[in-house]
């Protein structure tokens, strides 16, 4: 459990340096209103946040993830690893569902921390310097929306949290197991590191794929309200209002920058993870 968690945490500092550019892309062009749009697609929305914002618009809301990497990465590899041992047998079944309860556990903290991320990446739009302020980071993003509305308002968007990253997590280390399996990950293979990164950016990309247009949804209600205005009541009228407007294509909005970071994230993650245990376990236990 020990090793879990601190390979969790090495894990996921590597996986939110490489990809939060790329999530904040996603989140943008999310929630971005379809009359006025700001961004034309994914490159254009990078080149523009870089000229208007600077590199550092990039990473704006990193704090958040980075806040609750240890909790979220402890919860995952711990409840995954120890759920499979409980289930008795490394079966493909097995491992869908160890995944899916690592998934549905860390919601609880997920929850609040992309909360404090959306609601940081959308500050200052389009601004090079911030012209007003309204959080100086996720931790005041978070104490100042709970002073607004409650414990309520810290936990807005977790149904559909839980909806997308349930049976998300499930993919993930579904897929993961069934390309190291079929790669021959093994610890004396010269060409390990290669097919654990592989792995792992497949594993990112099927875990997206299966749950995308509920991540959508998340981020509208998320960022619902931000303006002072509140559109939506929640999941299905969220769902009913955006294709009504926006057609099946507000489903798979900022798709591509999700991929394009779900493949190195992932590779990062699952493959620091994995040579973290190997070399962190005892030599006969390394297979």
């Amino acid at each position: 459990m020990a090793l879990d968690f601190l390979a969790g945490c090495v894990g996921g500092a590597a996986g939110v340096l490489v990809g939060h550019p790329f999530d904040t892309v996603k989140v943008r062009l999310q929630v971005q209103n379809v009359e006025k749009p700001l961004y034309r697609g994914t490159f254009h929305c990078f080149q523009s946040i870089i000229k208007q914002e600077s590199a550092f618009g990039l990473y704006k809301g990193i704090g958040s993830p980075m806040m609750g990497l240890t909790f979220i990465n402890a919860l995952v590899f711990g409840v995954q690893g120890n759920t499979l041992r409980a289930l008795g047998k490394d079966t493909p079944l097995n491992q869908f569902l160890a995944g899916s309860a690592a998934g549905a556990i860390q919601c609880v903290i997920c929850c609040p921390m992309e909360l404090a991320k959306t609601r940081m990446q959308l500050q200052g739009t389009g601004e090079y310097k911030l012209k007003t302020k309204n959080y100086k980071n996720s931790l005041d993003c978070l104490v100042k929306i709970y002073k607004k509305e409650g414990l309520r308002g810290i936990n807005r968007g977790m149904v559909s949290t839980f909806i997308r990253e349930t049976p998300s997590f499930g993919f993930y280390f579904l897929t993961y197991d069934c390309m190291t399996r079929y790669l021959g990950c093994e610890a004396d293979d010269s060409y390990v590191i290669p097919k654990l990164l592989f792995s792992g950016g497949m594993s990112g990309i099927v875990s997206w794929l299966s749950t995308y247009p509920m991540d959508v949804i998340k981020s509208r209600l998320q960022a619902d309200g931000v303006g002072g205005v509140t559109q939506y009541k929640g999941i299905l009228d969220c769902v009913r209002k955006s294709y009504h407007e926006e057609g099946w294509r507000v489903f798979t909005r900022g798709l591509t920058s999700t991929l394009l970071r779900a493949f190195p994230v992932n590779a990062a993650t699952f493959a620091t993870v994995t040579v973290f245990l190997m070399y962190m376990r005892p030599e006969d236990n390394i297979p």
